[in-house]
């Protein structure tokens, strides 16, 4: 369940920030911010349903969801497909992930 609320954060916190990106750099009507602010509120709401003990480990396991959610991003909607390098460095950060979360804790 971990996995879907991060795919879920990802996906709000990837659109919310580009709907800033498109307002400021690709001269979409300020409108965009709207959706883009609601986007990012439900972004962190989804994180604070991780069952995590500590919110820093819960961002930082995170991250690595993140950076693969963003070069899928890349590939469907912006059409640049991800190089080897992009691979190799979210698969090293998957496995930082997967440290983060499933480490023996007692």
């Amino acid at each position: 369940m971990t996995y879907i609320i991060y795919a879920a954060a990802a996906l709000f916190e990837i659109a919310g920030c580009f709907a800033f990106w498109a307002w400021l750099r690709m001269g979409k009507p300020v409108w965009w911010l709207a959706p883009g602010m609601v986007s990012l509120a439900l972004f962190a709401w989804l994180l604070t349903l991780v069952p995590s003990e500590a919110a820093g480990r819960t961002f930082a396991a995170y991250g690595g969801i993140y950076i693969v959610a963003s070069l899928i991003w890349l590939w469907l909607v912006e059409n640049r497909v991800p190089d080897r390098w992009d691979i190799s460095g979210a698969l090293v950060c998957l496995c930082g992930t997967a440290i983060i979360l499933f480490a023996p804790r007692g």
